[in-house]
């Protein structure tokens, strides 16, 4: 794999296609890193490596001077089920002359003014990572968890980071020599999880995409509605009623009622008794 680089210029040309990445595991910090790059240019392999490195690097650094918060035998840049630190994202950019700084510093202040004349943006919340890329003049949201990436106007990009940001979001400047081409063989052209997209198949897919979405929303909308809430209450009811009736049936089954119940019959039977006696004096 060989690449032509820009000289800090615009953007990836890759002759008008766009670079996407679906997500694979938690494997977003090198789907994030690919797509800035624009093309597959890291494996999870190549990622681990690099956090193994820097693992390497803080043990000798802390060697005399281990704390209870820092434990050796524990990588602090990749977890077992592959999420990586920003350490190993800066060092991937880095092999390419790429440099990562926090929106929130000095150095970045003019993006925070102007996004739309920076080239890329690292986003991460969580375990998470995206970047959003200037692409041939456009941008887009390359967020692995999407089916393909999303066009952003000029206008809504500055919108979007600051809603980002609002939301808790950590977001990064990358500057430096961007790749422009991505010259790779017939072997090399997907690592699996990669696809190469004209921007009107990346248009079709999220259009396609937001219409199922929107499908499903609308049948679920249409379903007959039942409140949970009006079934605990009838329930409640119900249960209001039996015990009611089971207080009753015990009532009904007490001692007194028993007892007025045999002198009710006594009386019926005395009264019977009474009545065929005086039917027999009259005969």
């Amino acid at each position: 794999m060989s690449f032509t680089p820009d000289g800090g210029g615009a953007s990836a040309s890759n002759g008008g296609l766009l670079y996407h990445e679906v997500q694979e595991s938690k494997l977003c910090a090198v789907h994030c890193v690919n797509t800035v790059l624009q093309g597959p240019f890291f494996s999870e392999f190549d990622f681990a490596a690099l956090a193994s490195d820097l693992d390497l690097t803080e043990r000798q650094m802390m060697v005399g001077s281990i704390t209870g918060d820092f434990l050796p035998e524990v990588s602090h840049n990749v977890s077992l089920d592959g999420d990586f630190s920003i350490q190993v994202l800066q060092k991937a950019l880095e092999v390419w002359d790429l440099q990562i700084i926090p929106l929130s510093s000095p150095a970045a202040n003019h993006a925070q003014i102007d996004p739309e004349t920076e080239n890329a943006f690292i986003c991460h919340l969580d375990d998470h990572w995206f970047c959003i890329r200037k692409v041939n003049g456009e941008w887009y949201n390359f967020n692995s968890l999407y089916a393909a990436p999303q066009h952003l106007s000029k206008f809504y990009l500055s919108a979007y980071l600051d809603s980002l940001k609002g939301s808790g979001w950590s977001i990064f400047l990358v500057r430096g020599n961007f790749p422009s081409e991505c010259l790779i063989s017939s072997s090399e052209a997907s690592n699996g999880y990669g696809q190469w997209l004209s921007p009107e198949d990346a248009e079709r897919i999220t259009k396609s995409c937001n219409n199922n979405s929107s499908l499903r929303s609308q049948t679920q909308m249409e379903e007959p509605f039942i409140n949970p809430f009006a079934q605990e209450i009838q329930l409640d009811d119900e249960d209001e009623d039996l015990k009611v009736a089971i207080a009753a049936s015990l009532l009904d089954c007490s001692p007194d009622y028993i007892t007025r119940t045999e002198q009710t019959l006594a009386d019926a039977e005395t009264s019977d008794a009474g009545k065929n006696g005086d039917k027999n004096v009259k005969d």
